[in-house]
């Protein structure tokens, strides 16, 4: 009796251990990519290239849209996505939060495609008059450095001025209604926001901040499938520099992606960086000064070394053995 016990026992445990494996591998074979309104990765999923590149493989892919950067990396942290795209801030709030997340690559600096925002009519014409000022933005997204860096340009402190966090599409509709005095905002919704409401671009990050786009990826899964994390690397790559030198076919392909007319959308387009790289040693240091800076700020709760969280691609690590 005590065999056949022993024996159902042994059974039950083989097969739940066939269906854990069969659950992992289907995670395994399945890859789940972030994405937002703006960037490379929105045209990589019209374009489907990625799709048959990674089938090859047996690997599936599976698109979730996301407001913002914070939201997106929140996503990483739960493990409800494998790997997405942010600015620069969100990751340094993430890694601050305990998110075990890698820097994979990173877009050219796109400067101008980040701006505080005033209403046509406000009286503000600089910075320094939002002393007091009610700023909205999307807490730890790509503008919050931003708008440090403005106002240490123009004599402020951060205390300063009253800040106000809401996702984007709340963001708009206080800006739209009065209630707040400036808003911080990226692309697309910067350029809508400059077309449709005729706000004021007040200072955008040319000469202050990089405002480099992040691909980022949770550890476990860029560790235990360095292949699939090359070969996204890779047709990102290929889209980027194929936008580049297409702004106008670009625009006619994200037009009804984003939901906004040819002419906002091309705006957009042409104030993005493309061309995919993996992390370089300059990236690193510049990521790593905002890391600093919020530090300094008290906006992160403790020091951190970016230097810790950045994947080192297959052919590097080859090369560097």
């Amino acid at each position: 009796m005590g065999t056949v016990i022993l024996r159902r026992g042994l059974v039950a445990l083989f097969a739940a251990a066939v269906t854990f494996g069969a659950l992992t591998q289907a995670q395994a074979d399945t890859l789940r990519i972030g994405y937002q309104k703006y960037g490379t990765l929105v045209l990589l999923k019209a374009k489907g290239s990625l799709e048959k590149k990674l089938a090859d493989q047996g690997v599936q892919v599976q698109w979730t849209e996301f407001p913002g950067g914070p939201q997106l990396l929140e996503g990483l942290n739960v493990g409800s996505i494998d790997f997405g795209v942010t600015g620069e801030t969100p990751p340094v709030f993430a890694q601050a939060a305990g998110a075990d997340l890698l820097y994979v690559a990173s877009e050219p600096p796109a400067p101008t495609s980040e701006a505080i925002l005033v209403p046509k009519d406000s009286t503000i014409t600089s910075v320094k008059d939002l002393k007091g000022k009610k700023v909205v933005l999307n807490k730890g997204s790509n503008v919050h450095y931003l708008l440090v860096r403005a106002l240490e340009e123009a004599g402020l402190k951060y205390t300063d001025i009253q800040t106000v966090f809401l996702p984007p599409a709340d963001a708009r509709a206080a800006f739209e209604r009065g209630s707040v005095d400036a808003w911080v905002i990226w692309d697309p919704y910067q350029a809508a926001a400059e077309q449709q409401l005729q706000a004021r671009t007040l200072r955008d990050g040319k000469g202050i901040v990089d405002n480099n786009q992040f691909y980022l990826a949770t550890r476990p899964y860029a560790q235990q499938h360095p292949k699939v994390i090359q070969t996204l690397v890779e047709e990102v790559r290929a889209v980027g520099e194929w936008s580049k030198a297409n702004p106008d076919e670009v625009t006619r392909q994200v037009a009804p992606l984003l939901g906004l007319p040819e002419d906002i959308t091309k705006v957009s387009v042409k104030r993005q960086g493309y061309g995919a790289l993996f992390i370089t040693p300059e990236t690193i240091a510049a990521q790593q000064k905002i890391a600093d800076t919020f530090y300094q700020l008290k906006l992160i709760p403790k020091p951190l070394s970016i230097a810790d969280v950045i994947w080192t691609p297959p052919a590097a690590v080859a090369k560097a053995q």
